[in-house]
């Protein structure tokens, strides 16, 4: 068992200390910047509850976080009453934000200079990936505090992956939400059309998901486009947040994404529709409005 304090407790923040606490069996202390929502997770699995980053982070071993972006991550590391002050020396910290690949490598710095470890260590399979403890995670940093760290996040992971040195991690997100971007307007142009061919889409779905265009998507979305719900994952507006941050690297390291700046634009149609907070299959929404 590991002493472990965890940082965030939203949609997947949540889940994933509940994890740490039943399925790994770990002491874990968390903090939320709205208290309510920890007390709840103390009612529900125990631990103990903090009021800063700073004390949540005193004396533990590995400190995680979960929070929205890279101003939010600053806050509760090097911000006021942050958890980087209260880190002990040799501690990991392991951070499941979506962020920017610069932000890892700023607080991988500040971690090295202060004597512990920071690992990026953004998450991949939405809510439900969280809740059913089976998230992809892909990790930046030192091979030593990977190794020291892997056991505790297997308990809400299904694939842990070192990608390379800080920043890493970040980066490799990124590449999954760019394939996932242009897959799902591919999808839901794939329904769209369909439709209005007069097909029917779950006779269509059942023969070419066997075959080269099968996909997570496909499989886990179809039905629900089909039928025009779209209250069943990642948010429009998270994954516009991650384009933003996808289209900022590519600027500065050179690369072209024409699909994708193009499908964060379509994200950005479904928005204005009201649609910030339908999860991001609802592209199919725009093209049949």
């Amino acid at each position: 068992m590991a002493s472990v304090a965890f940082l965030g407790l939203g949609v997947m923040g949540y889940p994933m200390a509940g994890h740490l606490r039943n399925k790994g069996g770990h002491d874990v202390t968390v903090y939320n910047r709205t208290k309510a929502r920890a007390e709840r997770w103390v009612a529900e699995h125990g631990g103990k509850l903090a009021l800063t980053p700073a004390e949540a982070a005193e004396g533990k071993e590995f400190v995680f976080s979960c929070v929205g972006n890279d101003d939010d991550l600053r806050s509760v590391t090097t911000g006021a009453n942050g958890a980087f002050a209260a880190m002990k020396k040799g501690a990991v910290f392991i951070d499941n934000t979506t962020a920017s690949a610069e932000v890892a490598r700023e607080l991988d710095d500040a971690a090295r200079k202060a004597g512990f470890s920071f690992l990026d260590a953004p998450v991949s399979g939405g809510q439900a990936g969280a809740e059913n403890g089976v998230l992809t995670v892909m990790v930046g940093g030192d091979e030593a505090a990977f190794d020291k760290a892997r056991p505790v996040i297997d308990a809400y992971a299904r694939m842990v992956g070192l990608m390379g040195s800080a920043g890493a991690g970040q980066l490799t997100k990124m590449i999954n939400q760019i394939a996932i971007a242009g897959l799902v307007q591919g999808l839901a142009e794939g329904i769209h059309f369909g439709k209005k061919a007069g097909l029917d889409i779950e006779k269509v779905i059942e023969v070419i998901s066997k075959g080269a265009a099968g996909s997570w998507q496909m499989e886990n979305r179809h039905k629900t486009m089909n039928a025009g719900k779209y209250d069943f994952g990642f948010a429009v507006d998270w994954m516009r947040k991650d384009l933003g941050i996808c289209l900022a690297e590519a600027n500065r390291n050179g690369a072209k994404l024409p699909v994708t700046a193009l499908v964060d634009q379509f994200y950005k149609d479904v928005q204005d529709m009201g649609g910030k907070r339908w999860d991001t299959s609802s592209l199919l929404a725009r093209l049949e409005r």
